[in-house]
């Protein structure tokens, strides 16, 4: 079973970066599709992009195409998300997330969740 930590959020203004970083422990972290989705305030969580195992893989929700990208370094056991161009409607708690499953845009088919990490954005 893996765990899962998030770090790298934090306040910037409005065209600012990020960059988020999952670092995961307790399991085969090449062996699960890892995902990045947030939840603002009074909103659902979302999807923002996913990773197939061994990065030949990535998807993103047509918000973050061409402003985040989705990598990981699964020889460090790491998931990051670098987000540029960050806007108000950025702002959310950001969440990794991991399963033995496809890329998948649906929260339900991720098992596994970090406590997620508050990322604000300014205008």
């Amino acid at each position: 079973q893996v765990q899962l930590v998030e770090s790298g959020g934090g306040l910037v203004q409005a065209g600012g970066s990020l960059r988020l970083s999952c670092a995961a422990s307790g399991g085969t972290f090449s062996s699960y599709t890892m995902a990045w989705f947030r939840q603002a305030p009074g909103k659902e969580r979302e999807f923002v992009a996913a990773i197939s195992r061994v990065a030949g893989s990535t998807y993103y929700a047509d918000s973050a195409k061409g402003r985040f990208t989705i990598s990981r370094d699964n020889a460090k056991n790491t998931l990051y998300l670098q987000m540029n161009s960050l806007t108000p409607e950025d702002t959310a708690v950001y969440y990794c997330a991991a399963d033995r499953t496809t890329l998948n845009v649906d929260a339900s088919r991720y098992h596994y969740w970090g406590q997620g990490t508050q990322v604000t954005v300014s205008s």
